[in-house]
């Protein structure tokens, strides 16, 4: 029989059970599950495979949007992308299916770890041990691990569209996985909708202005405005190309050098307000006695341009850059 518990390490004691004499279908063949995260439309699981004898995460849409065909074709391309992104930095999805009671599902591998978003509010917090264990050089490594996955995404024709700290997984063996590909534009492909606008620009359907609350309120980080580019953000821009993702990169590498977001306002719309006209201090003089290079600092201040043709236009390049930083001790 294979393990109790689908948590936590399995070893070599579930490679030696018996296959059931009928192999079960659908979301049958897992068991032992538990709740890991929960988002608007779609819940993660982890769970244990009891035909290959591994522990896995399952992604499902939430009970209420399963018969949702717009959700169905954004999960089912999800999935796709994420399976066809084969790369050191990519989770690897095992299996795409759909069960007879939870509708559509696909499977990934399970990592240990944590995202990069918990990190850096340890470090931000003084935690002596994650400080020890992320320096500056080791944080830009986790950078340049995400950005990795992006270039090869980018030769691909796919745009991920919603890099920030939190998609980016830190696993407790040096891994960096750059998660969630459930927005990306795929090129030759139609979008569901622009970009999210309705959603993100909070302008379009009725209510939404109620919607936009303080930044900073406790509990609540609506991280995805915070790193968005300038054409993702203007509605009468149409484009939206890698150029997008290497603003939503210079981001994050703007955070993890000054540990504080460059567009932060106090309710969403004055974040947008920033992202379009606002030109933040470089990360050295909005965080200073950090250490943080002064070439480190030319490398997001480009990537951060307001005008696409202004910033490093394309990931290699931008990778290239980073990695000739130099460190002190």
């Amino acid at each position: 029989m294979p393990p109790a518990d689908g948590q936590g390490p399995i070893f070599l004691n579930a490679t030696d059970y018996e296959l059931p004499a009928t192999l079960p279908l659908g979301l049958r063949k897992y068991s032992n599950f538990h709740d890991m995260n929960s988002g608007a439309t779609a819940v993660l699981r982890s769970c244990f495979d009891q035909i290959t004898g591994r522990t896995v995460v399952v992604k499902s849409l939430r009970s209420e949007f399963r018969d949702d065909l717009k959700e169905n074709r954004r999960l089912l391309r999800e999935a796709r992308v994420t399976a066809q992104l084969q790369h050191p930095n990519t989770v690897p999805v095992y299996e795409i299916g759909r069960d007879e009671v939870e509708g559509l599902y696909f499977t990934m591998k399970r990592v240990s770890g944590e995202n990069l978003f918990e990190t850096l509010k340890r470090i931000a917090r003084g935690d002596p041990k994650t400080t020890a264990a992320f320096p500056l050089r080791q944080r830009v490594d986790v950078v340049e691990g995400a950005a990795q996955a992006l270039m090869y995404a980018h030769a691909r024709g796919v745009i991920h569209r919603d890099v920030k700290p939190e998609n980016i997984w830190v696993g407790n063996f040096g891994e960096v996985i750059l998660l969630d590909w459930g927005v990306a534009k795929v090129w030759g492909q139609p979008d569901d909708e622009p970009q999210r606008r309705g959603v993100s620009l909070g302008q379009r359907e009725s209510g939404q202005r109620e919607s936009l609350q303080s930044l900073t309120m406790a509990g609540e980080r609506p991280g995805t405005p915070l790193y968005m580019s300038p054409e993702q953000v203007n509605v009468n821009r149409a484009v939206i190309d890698e150029r997008s993702d290497i603003f939503s990169m210079g981001v994050v590498l703007y955070e993890i050098a000054a540990l504080r977001e460059p567009f932060r306002g106090r309710v969403i719309q004055e974040t947008f307000e920033n992202i379009i006209h606002d030109n933040p201090p470089p990360p050295s003089r909005a965080s200073p006695g950090r250490g943080i290079p002064k070439r480190l600092d030319e490398i997001v201040m480009q990537a951060i341009a307001k005008s696409p043709a202004d910033r490093f236009q394309t990931m290699r390049q931008m990778l290239e850059e980073i990695r000739q930083v130099e460190f002190g001790d």
